[in-house]
């Protein structure tokens, strides 16, 4: 039975506990004499004792969490060495505003399998193809493992880059509190946790529930060294001349260019009204989450236990993005425009307030199960999970273009004075959008394994079997003026569907003597919407030294269109092209300079439309990888990992321009099927099909080094780690961009920990390599390093404290995606003091 205090007791009853007990899962504890217990490792679902096995495997315990400095497991994933490109995270202004995403290999995170608890996460809805890390709370982590090799013939779709199994927290006992805080040098990014933890546990079951919170705040661009120079952006309110320059609308009523220049946030560069969009926009958005978790276990009898799952978690995020920028059309003798010709106007909508944007996210999980044996030497998982992940968002000053530019050519809004626009017409070109997102995933499955099969020199033969059956329903729903494309600032492409995936699986590990072990592995997917695919893969294990394995492998996967690829609506777009027919026919010419050329560089808007292709099949992976593992003493141990990649039939999006160069035969390479350019018989474009396709390939190949030293002295106790990442090939589509902007070609770690009775001290270093030879922008190496202190009270309590990037370093100002920097590889928090408090009961 149950034993534990009184406390813990009456709170786990306060807070559930009464219905938990009688249904939540458990199982028996293994008595202390029993030899090496089976546990199931990432890549594998057949458990064995052997935890280093045949794929590369990288274990991430609790401790190192905790050591880390970080709150949240996104965080600590941008510290990993195998996201060679970086991973996105919470971005003001971004559609994924409150996401954060993991892409191992620099793959992309629609190709990293995220599970939890080997059971996969839905979809984020906001994104569509991605599981959001936001929803998963530190304070449930046990550890993280990382695959980082292909295993879709054990997991299915998306794990071509590789796997992240969150595995959570289940032995605790007890109570234990914990609270922090995390303060920059620099205003902004400040970060609050907290979360309390209760677990008990018994002859017959254990149960663990808890309850975190979270939050990081906004950071300013105008907070931090570089935004304290003026942005500069064309969008303020400028027009362009006959000549094709840019100038202040001042000019066009005389002398006076600062006319239409009075915002505190413009300025006159020149003869240009420019606008400072660092004074008012946010680099990163606010985020704050709280989350409630409870799994327990329970035994039936000797053979058969159960369990089941539950948790909640709530994401909110405010962002700010500078005021809305539109380029009008203003008609000639006009009260906006004096001139006798129409002109374009560049103007930044300042006086109708900044881009606000909210948002809510809720993912909620049930899951259970029973576990047991059929005969002795047959075991069988059976269960269900079911996850609703949901999404609002709410923008605010967006304008209607439609509105704006009738009312600047009637002259009702007064662009030399913006400022002087009166509220009711301020209020008559905004709009507040809206946006409706859920990603709903029901999950059945069975897995029986099978030991001693037959048995060979090294063994007995173990069959897995599994079959599962994963329904998924999603909606992305933007509102009508966003879908109709008439909201500057802000598009929308509506999407929602529904499929049911069925898969079979199949492993079969073969211990041919007592050094060498193999492992053949297939799974077999049908998917409602697009079709079948079969994964193979088949890899060896060789121990020819007690310290000493090597290991292979080759095999085969696969990433499925996505929901939203599969499923979004019609999108309208007039979009400037070069396309030499449609230009001549419509009075253009084939000569002069480049700016008035058909056959050149002159532009003509075209219809174009973007909409789901029907003809969308998965991408396929071929990979194989060799490495090993020596523990060269009992204190030094290394490893070292080679791993090789093929994506074949990328899923790539084939826009307008392109299609057109195709479709003019100056790109030599089909149009996919399911797009297509459409012209009449004079050879005018009247319509562009663009959409996702499958084409092109991707070779890449990495390799991976770690080692771990390990010693005591009469100074305490010493660990050691480094980990290394080197990408050493990356060719997408023929053009080999390892190095260039974006994707370093290494990345490293390196860990000190120094214990010392109650006493302890980490010291971490974070390194990511040189990047961006395109177009000489250079981003250098880039080093930071962090140091914490622990102390482990006698009324067992534990304080932290330390800094994160200790030598306060900035990233450098090489503009990546839009942005100052690449806000995927590096941070602007700079250095970050910290204390954390745990307290157990």
């Amino acid at each position: 039975m149950f034993k534990k205090s009184k406390v813990c007791t009456a709170l786990m009853l306060a807070f559930g506990g009464s219905v938990g007990l009688t249904v939540a899962p458990a199982f028996a504890q293994t008595p202390a004499a029993e030899p090496m217990a089976r546990v199931e490792v990432t890549g594998s679902r057949i458990k064995r004792a052997d935890l280093e096995g045949a794929l590369p495997v990288t274990v991430i315990t609790r401790a190192e969490l905790e050591k880390s400095g970080s709150t949240t497991v996104a965080e600590y994933m941008r510290t990993s060495t195998f996201s060679s490109a970086g991973n996105f995270r919470p971005q003001s202004g971004s559609s994924a505003q409150s996401f954060a995403g993991i892409d191992l290999r620099g793959l992309g995170s629609d190709r990293t399998l995220v599970l939890l608890d080997g059971r996969r996460l839905p979809k984020a809805p906001n994104v569509g193809d991605s599981a959001d890390l936001n929803t998963v709370p530190m304070a449930a982590v046990e550890r993280i493992e990382i695959l980082t090799d292909g295993a879709s013939a054990v997991y299915g779709s998306d794990a071509i880059g590789g796997v992240v199994n969150i595995i959570t927290r289940k032995d605790f006992d007890g109570l234990a509190a914990t609270v922090g805080y995390t303060k920059p040098d620099s205003e902004g990014g400040e970060k609050r946790e907290a979360s309390v933890l209760m677990g008990v546990q018994g002859e017959k079951g254990r149960m663990i529930m808890g309850a975190s919170k979270t939050g990081r705040a906004m950071v300013y661009t105008r907070d931090r060294p570089w935004g304290q120079s003026l942005g500069v952006s064309s969008f303020g309110n400028n027009y362009f001349t006959a000549a094709g320059g840019l100038e202040s609308i001042g000019f066009l009523r005389g002398t006076d260019p600062s006319v239409g220049c009075k915002d505190p946030n413009f300025y006159l560069s020149g003869r240009v009204c420019a606008y400072n969009f660092n004074a008012v926009a946010a680099d990163e958005a606010q985020i704050d989450s709280q989350s409630f978790f409870a799994r327990g276990e329970t035994q039936i009898n000797n053979d058969w236990s159960a369990y089941v799952a539950a948790s909640a978690t709530n994401t909110t995020s405010f962002g700010r993005y500078a005021p809305t920028p539109a380029q009008l059309t203003v008609k000639a003798n006009t009260p906006n425009n004096p001139l006798p010709r129409n002109i374009t106007v560049r103007h930044r909508t300042a006086a109708a307030g900044n881009r606000d944007s909210n948002t809510d996210a809720w993912l909620s999980n049930v899951a259970g199960g029973f576990q047991g044996k059929l005969a002795k030497n047959i075991e069988l998982d059976v269960g269900f999970s079911y996850t609703s992940s949901t999404y609002k968002e709410l923008g605010r000053n967006y304008i209607v273009r439609p509105i704006l530019e009738q009312y600047v050519n009637d002259g009702t809004y007064n662009l030399y004075s913006p400022n002087a626009n009166s509220p009711d017409v301020l209020s008559a070109i905004k709009a507040t959008i809206g946006r409706d997102g859920y990603f709903k995933q029901k999950d059945l499955y069975a897995i029986g394994t099978m030991y001693d099969l037959f048995k060979l020199a090294g063994g007995g033969v173990s069959l897995l079997a599994s079959v599962e059956r994963r329904t998924e329903s999603f909606g992305d729903v933007y509102d009508s003026l966003s879908e109709a494309g008439v909201i500057e600032g802000s598009a929308g492409n509506s999407a929602t569907g529904t499929r049911t995936v069925t898969g079979a699986a199949v492993e079969l590990v073969m211990p041919f003597t007592k050094t060498i072990e193999a492992t053949l592995a297939g799974r077999f997917d049908k998917y409602s919407d697009y079709g079948n695919d079969f994964s193979p893969k088949a890899s060896v294990r060789w121990q020819p030294l007690k310290t000493l394995t090597i290991r292979s492998s080759i095999g085969e996967g696969f990433r499925a269109p996505s929901l939203p690829q599969l499923n979004q609506k019609e999108t309208f777009s007039a979009e400037s092209v070069i396309d030499p027919k449609t230009c001549i026919a419509f009075g253009g010419s084939a000569t002069g300079p480049a700016a008035d050329n058909c056959n050149i560089g002159k532009q003509v808007q075209i219809d174009s439309y973007t909409a789901a292709n029907g003809a969308l099949k998965s991408e396929k992976s071929s990979q194989w990888s060799v490495g090993g593992v020596w523990d060269a003493t009992s204190y030094l141990s290394l490893k070292a990992d080679f791993a090789s990649i093929e994506i074949d039939n990328k899923l790539t999006l084939i826009g307008a321009q392109d299609l057109i160069d195709r479709s003019n035969g100056t790109d030599p390479r089909a149009i996919p099927a399911g797009l297509y350019v459409q012209r009449n018989a004079n050879g005018v474009i009247t319509r562009v099909q663009q959409g996702y396709a499958n084409e092109g390939t991707l070779k890449a190949q990495y390799l991976d080094v770690s080692g771990q030293l390990k010693w005591k002295s009469a100074y305490g106790s010493f660990d050691h780690e480094l980990r290394y990442s080197n990408t050493l090939k990356y060719n997408d589509d023929g053009s080999d961009v390892r190095g260039t902007l974006g994707l370093p070609e290494y990345r490293a770690t390196l860990t000190n920990n120094w214990k010392l009775g109650a006493f302890g001290v980490t010291v971490n270093s974070n390194i990511i390599g040189e990047n961006g030879v395109t177009a000489g922008r250079i981003a250098d190496q880039y080093i930071t390093h962090d140091i914490q202190g622990s102390w482990t009270t006698p009324w067992k309590g534990k304080l932290t404290a330390g800094f994160l990037n200790v030598t306060d370093k900035m990233p450098q100002l090489v503009a990546f995606s839009g942005r100052n920097f690449n806000f995927n590889l590096y941070d602007s928090y700079g250095r970050q003091a910290y204390v954390r408090l745990e307290q157990k009961f």
